[in-house]
């Protein structure tokens, strides 16, 4: 993350030292934006401030990630594996892991912020400026430190645990995002006062540090009191379980096994059920509020418009901007299907495969129902966000139906893209399972940025940008849907895939030690 942030601030630096009068238009592009204030808040014309709103966002969800599994990984999943009963064995007291869990993960986000400040001094930006944006960053990750260490309490399981943060993670992004577009756009067009939604989101509280501007440490006293009051429900928590189990009561199963289990897609399917109506949950969210944008993005004016006229062509401004969301959720769910195909991994690693095998499921039908369920629930994921979008817009503007025709068809296009990176994970899964998760995550992330909604703002060359799917997608319904592009990305996922059934056949299995 450092080395990415050192990169991307250096880029600016040198771009803005070249032609530092477009640096003022570019911000009150971005401010006047509200669909660009989703990333995050810029106040006032500084390369440090610009380089952030495209990178901040990012760095904070990582850092809060970082923190969810480091302290999952050491207090549940720990229990889940039974070493937890076997530390306690020992003169360990009750709270001990947990204790040690949380410090490891404060201690990590306290590296982080140091890392991310000296980066961006490192890259020419001001000192004061580059501590704010480096704790404002970590301080997402302390707060979900807190996150974790209640949801280990509640859930009974590492990916329930997991699951329960990652919603509440989703839940801070979308207040953060829904009160920067409300905000309030000063009269020079350079800063933005958010609505009060952003005050309730550990990623908002970040934020409004405003780095290289006003440089603010008090939002600080947000989120350290609320991470010292999460660890302490889950130590008054902790206290009140037995070990292996969590809070939440666990429903006792059907007596009887429904006909759907009795395949591998049917029981991925039932693994997967939660995980996917959080998924539907939140891109359904995301798609009402960005639909009901549609009236003040067709209001828009003067430099906010550009961004859109350059990812649109010389289609109109409601298309591209549609065009543009279309891109973000198909690569949120490219991140979905990566999480569930890393679940491939996850069953080797445990032993759960082994078990699987010695009945009469083959590998390729193994990998089959994961491949199917990625497919379906992409599907679905895509059209729920579509059809949210469609309706919210369509009550704006009118002509909901003609909306929600152009809106599934742009839908669909996402698919290719999202089944190509998809293909290339279970490539990296088949090929090197031990590193395969490191990799998996490697290229998700270097293939959204190197996609046409951030590619080309980090001035990466045209045969970078052209090794991500995302960049050949076409900008439905800005314009129109060519076959090449699609065809290419279906040929490409499709000997993706044969590659990766090919060397599922031929290699032996990664069991646990």
């Amino acid at each position: 993350m450092g080395a990415f942030l050192v990169a991307t601030t250096a880029m600016f630096q040198e771009q803005y030292a070249r032609h530092p009068a477009l640096l003022e238009p570019d911000t009150r592009i971005v401010v006047e934006n509200p669909g660009m204030r989703v990333l995050g808040l810029v106040t006032g014309p500084h390369v440090g401030g610009y380089t952030l709103h495209r990178d901040a966002l990012v760095l904070a969800v990582l850092a809060a990630m970082m923190s969810v599994l480091a302290v999952v990984r050491h207090t549940r999943q720990a229990e889940e594996l039974g070493r937890e009963e076997m530390l306690r064995a020992g003169a360990v007291g009750r709270y001990s892991s947990l204790m040690a869990a949380v410090i490891v993960a404060l201690a990590a986000n306290l590296v982080l912020a140091a890392l991310l400040g000296l980066g961006m001094v490192v890259a020419g930006q001001p000192v004061a400026g580059s501590v704010i944006a480096g704790a404002s960053i970590a301080s997402v990750g302390i707060a979900f430190t807190g996150v974790a260490a209640v949801t280990a309490q509640l859930s009974s399981t590492a990916r329930g645990a997991t699951g329960l943060s990652s919603a509440a993670l989703g839940l801070a992004f979308l207040l953060a995002a829904l009160g920067n577009m409300l905000g309030t756009v000063d009269s020079a067009a350079l800063r933005v006062t958010s609505a009060w939604p952003a005050w309730l989101s550990p990623i908002g509280w970040g934020q409004q540090m405003r780095p290289f501007a006003d440089n603010l440490w008090w939002p600080l006293g947000l989120s350290l009191p609320a991470t010292t009051v999460l660890f302490g429900m889950s130590v008054v928590l902790a206290g009140r379980r037995d070990v292996g189990r969590g809070l939440l009561p666990e429903r006792r199963g059907a007596p009887h096994a429904t006909p759907a289990l009795s395949s591998p897609i049917g029981l991925v399917r039932r693994q997967q059920r939660a995980v996917l109506l959080g998924w539907a949950i939140g891109l359904l969210g995301f798609g009402l509020v960005f639909g009901a944008l549609s009236a003040q993005i067709e209001g828009l004016e003067g430099e906010a418009t550009e961004w859109y006229a350059a990812f649109g062509g010389d289609a109109g401004l409601l298309g591209a901007y549609w065009a543009s969301m279309m891109q973000i959720a198909g690569m949120a769910v490219a991140v979905y299907v990566v999480t569930l195909l890393l679940r491939l991994h996850h069953d080797e690693a445990q032993g759960m495969l082994e078990s699987v095998l010695g009945t009469a499921v083959s590998r390729l039908r193994w990998l089959g129902a994961y491949a199917v369920n990625a497919l379906v629930g992409a599907t679905l994921l895509i059209l729920v966000f579509a059809t949210a979008m469609g309706v919210t817009g369509g009550q704006a503007l009118g002509g909901t139906v003609s909306l929600l025709r152009d809106l599934f068809g742009a839908a669909l296009v996402q698919l290719p893209a999202i089944g190509t990176l998809g293909a290339a994970v279970v490539v990296l899964i088949t090929a090197l399972p031990r590193w395969s998760v490191g990799l998996s995550w490697a290229l998700t992330v270097f293939t959204i940025f190197a996609g046409p909604m951030f590619g080309p703002s980090l001035d990466l060359p045209t045969w970078l940008l052209d090794l991500s799917p995302f960049t050949h997608v076409p900008n439905a319904p800005a314009e129109a849907v060519g076959v090449g592009p699609i065809l290419g990305l279906g040929l490409t996922c499709a000997l993706l895939a044969v590659a990766g059934m090919s060397l599922l056949r031929r290699r032996n299995l990664t069991l646990p030690a």
